[in-house]
């Protein structure tokens, strides 16, 4: 290979002809095209190549394939076009996602890990085909791997995990959602050797229990992002642990893990006050005494997911009111104490004029229209959910329309009596309900 011009062999800069005598071919430099052809997708770069020769030269040069996502593009790949796309690109290539190529496995992943040795960003969410054997290739050659999405991988054992702690320790985001053979071991096996994760998404990862917790909190300082969606046997005893060791969390999503109750919420009051986002949706047990600690005490909430917290009245949405002045989203669905008063706080507060972008009061049944006579000076609010809130009304809605025009309004209004369905043919949508 000859000497190189901005990673450009000369020799292939050779192969241009005068043959090639468009005009932006004689005036741009190779160079120069190059970098333009940069910043294509990967749709564009294939049509380039089919062009001219010297555009096919440019258009496949490795540089040019540091970041390619292929669900946009084709989700039906086989294996070989990953071990072709890794040997045109190798060391080049830094981020690369094949979510939701199914045909994809381990042997075209054992290719691409040996050529493609820089990648920092891999996306395989969602591909079934691969094994644990993908994460040791992982491991015994991709060193600088930062971010690995292996959701509903539902093949992936504590193996992979333990891989990957002895192989990148620079793992900085790690997505297993739905591996649900993960154990509190792979967890310990990963946070010991990899100190520096920032996000952690276990989301049904249902054998986890409050041990797997106690090592993510004794080893994460780290930690900004953290999801245990439906990790049903986690109690305050390992969240507890989360927060005390764990004080940059950003992010907790617990929703559906009905064991916790208040002392969570003061756990995160106390120790955790960068925190943006909480999602606790069907945790009954949580009270307005342990949303008021959290309210007083984590002032950068901008969104909270309390569907089904039964247990809350108005007096949880005074505490935001006051406390939260960046809040944007909040879903109180299901949360049957709520009345118009609190929702009267929340309109009142500092976060409704500029921040308030989207509230949930789906099944609120005792919100009236007054609640939106409270919420039309919200300029920021961009929807409403309302669906089964028998106390709203179309005129309501309208009134509130002309304060707000853009609102996407989600609601629905059943007839005492549905009406007859028409011919046989089974109706696409509730025929009980008429929908805005």
């Amino acid at each position: 290979m000859g000497k190189e011009v901005n990673g450009v062999s000369r020799s292939r800069f050779e192969m241009f002809t005068n043959s090639d005598e468009a005009v932006i071919n004689k005036k741009l430099p190779k160079e120069l095209l190059l970098r333009i052809f940069s910043f294509l997708d990967v749709v564009t770069l294939c049509r380039c190549a089919q062009v001219s020769r010297s555009w096919n030269v440019l258009a496949l040069d490795g540089s040019n394939w540091q970041r390619i996502d292929l669900f946009d593009f084709q989700r039906d790949i086989e294996g070989r076009v990953v071990e072709n796309i890794s040997k045109r690109c190798g060391g080049f290539l830094r981020k690369l996602s094949l979510r939701g190529c199914l045909g994809v496995g381990d042997s075209a992943l054992r290719t691409f890990s040996q050529n493609c040795r820089n990648i920092e960003v891999l996306n395989l969410n969602g591909c079934t085909k691969i094994t644990d054997s993908t994460c040791n290739s992982l491991s015994k050659f991709c060193p600088k791997l930062k971010h690995l999405d292996l959701a509903s991988c539902t093949s992936i054992t504590n193996l992979s995990l333990k891989a990957l702690s002895e192989g990148c320790p620079l793992l900085e985001q790690l997505n297993i959602s739905w591996c649900d053979q993960v154990t509190k071991d792979g967890i310990q096996a990963l946070v010991r050797s990899c100190p520096g994760l920032k996000c952690l998404f276990l989301k049904g990862c249902t054998q986890l229990e409050d041990e797997a917790l106690k090592h993510i909190g004794a080893h994460c300082p780290e930690l900004v992002t953290l999801n245990l969606q439906t990790c049903s046997q986690i109690t305050d005893e390992g969240l507890i642990t989360i927060c005390r060791g764990c004080h940059r969390l950003q992010s907790l999503c617990v929703s559906g893990c009905g064991n916790i109750t208040d002392a969570i919420l003061h756990a995160l009051g106390q120790n955790c006050p960068r925190l943006r986002i909480l999602e606790v949706a069907r945790c009954s047990q949580l009270t307005d005494v342990g949303f008021t600690t959290l309210a007083r005490n984590c002032h950068e909430l901008e969104k909270m997911d309390l569907e089904e917290c039964v247990q809350i009245t108005d007096g949880t949405l005074i505490q935001l009111s006051i406390h939260c002045p960046r809040l944007q989203v909040l879903s109180l669905s299901h949360c049957e104490l709520i009345t118009d008063d609190g929702i009267r706080h929340l309109g009142s507060g500092p976060c409704a004029h500029d921040r308030l972008e989207v509230i949930e009061l789906d099944n609120c049944p005792l919100i009236t229209d007054a609640s939106l006579e409270h919420l039309k000076s919200c300029h920021s609010l961009d929807r409403i959910e309302l669906y089964d809130c028998q106390q709203i009304t179309r005129a309501g809605i309208k009134r509130l329309r002309t304060h707000l025009p853009n609102i996407k309004v989600h609601a629905y209004f059943a007839p005492v009596t549905p009406p007859p369905s028409v011919g046989g043919s089974r109706q696409r949508f509730c025929r009980c309900c008429v929908l805005l």
